[in-house]
């Protein structure tokens, strides 16, 4: 028979090369290849990653230690700089299972958000490059408690980041759940303790977190491979947020008349929109998001249509509240007081006053404010955010209907304040 489970288990022979280089105009770019010493049955050998994105696809880490490149004013990040690819045996608290292709980047996609919200304690909860639950607070473990409780169903087997020292009490919060990856700047006496409870969770001391606003206006060279063996090469995204005075007013002319929103937004959704713009920048493109309160509510990543990703948002927005009201009222996950019901060993009604609040509720959606990493070309997805109560709408702006979007914003009633962020979002 098979040991289909085998494979999750088995680190591959990596056969890439030690070194690469990479010759981009007369620029040479020097990387090496990351390897660790690893007890296998008792003896050390090297190794690197465990596997690619999937067991059976070979897959090698490389940091880059030769070469600065500059293309036309941008000067892109060079050597000595390293996060995830500079991870040695002693950042490694507890290697786990050691870790994979997805465990990495899931890491690098959190810290490309950490790198924007570096004045609060936050916490970004990664599961296959999108975050499941973003949240800010004044204390980690209440930021970590937050994030997950975002998405507590998509964040079993997610990748987990802080920004500040791990503490008791976040570490077993943690501990509950079970994470693949937890990365942090440090952790406090006693919680690794806690954590090494998760004999298979792959530990992470990273101090460059703690500076990670070192790396915010970094930009790196972007590297998509195509099916030909050919390249495209650009310049990584960029985020000029920094503060709600960054963000332009909504305005378009349409036929002679200026078109402006009625209502000016407030304190509060300005840092929503701020906090929900830096999220962005970890969210597969064509996306949409609703947060508040500095907490991410309903994540729809990437689509093919604005519309349909505004909705898919607003579906698992849903979703993930009714969940979190299970899980508070039953310690219990909705799927699992669904089949105790259908058993007959827990009433029906229990199920029926879930939705019913969650209905009620709105899933919490009321107030929140709408980003979107891109425009939208008609009014229909923002409609589908003060459907449910959406106060601000932020996104790039740009489009031929601006206009439409702008008066659907002053239709709503109350209506709703919209800004511009005066670029995209995109992420590959």
């Amino acid at each position: 028979m098979t040991d289909i489970k085998k494979q999750y288990r088995t680190v591959m022979d990596d056969r890439f090369p030690p070194e690469v280089s990479l010759t981009v105009g007369d620029v040479v770019l020097k990387y090496k290849k990351r390897v660790w010493r690893l007890d296998d049955d008792g003896v050390l050998v090297e190794k690197g990653l465990r596997y690619g994105e999937n067991p059976g696809q070979e897959a090698a880490l490389y940091e880059l230690v030769d070469g600065a490149l500059a293309l036309g004013e941008i000067e892109l990040i060079g050597p000595g700089r390293g996060l995830v690819s500079a991870l040695d045996e002693g950042q490694m608290v507890q290697a786990g299972k050691h870790p994979g292709k997805t465990n990495l980047t899931d890491v690098d996609g959190a810290l490309h958000i950490l790198r924007y919200l570096t004045e609060r304690p936050a916490v970004a909860i990664m599961k296959h490059n999108n975050p499941s639950g973003v949240a800010l607070a004044d204390d980690i473990a209440t930021a970590y408690h937050r994030a997950f409780m975002a998405d507590l169903i998509a964040a079993f087997g997610g990748a987990a980041v802080l920004n500040r020292p791990v503490d008791k009490t976040a570490a077993e919060m943690m501990a509950e759940l079970y994470l693949e990856v937890v990365a942090a700047p440090d952790y406090e006496e006693g919680a690794l303790d806690i954590l090494a409870r998760r004999k298979n969770l792959r530990i992470l001391r990273m101090p460059g977190i703690a500076r990670l606003d070192q790396w915010r206006d970094s930009r790196f060279l972007d590297i998509k491979c195509l099916i030909d063996g050919g390249m495209i090469l650009q310049t990584s995204s960029f985020n000029p947020i920094r503060s709600a005075a960054d963000l332009l007013p909504a305005q378009c002319l349409h036929d002679g008349k200026l078109h402006e929103p009625k209502r000016q937004p407030s304190a509060a959704e300005l840092a929503d929109v701020v906090f929900g713009w830096a999220v962005e920048q970890g969210v597969s493109s064509n996306s949409v998001i609703y947060v508040k309160d500095g907490c991410t509510v309903g994540i729809g990543a990437g689509q093919q249509d604005r519309v349909g990703v505004a909705r898919i948002a607003v579906d698992k927005a849903y979703a993930k509240y009714a969940n979190r009201l299970c899980w508070q009222s039953h310690g219990l996950k909705l799927d699992e007081l669904a089949l105790l019901v259908a058993r007959g060993e827990k009433p029906a009604e229990l199920l029926a006053e879930i939705e019913a609040r969650t209905k009620a509720d709105r899933a919490g959606l009321p107030g929140s404010a709408m980003i979107s990493d891109a425009f939208f070309p008609f009014r229909d997805g923002v409609d589908v955010g003060l459907a449910q109560g959406v106060s601000c709408v932020a996104h790039p702006g740009g489009a031929m209907r601006d206009w439409e979007s702008i008066e659907a914003c002053n239709q709503a009633d109350p209506p709703a304040a919209m800004v511009f962020t005066g670029q995209r979002a995109f992420k590959h």
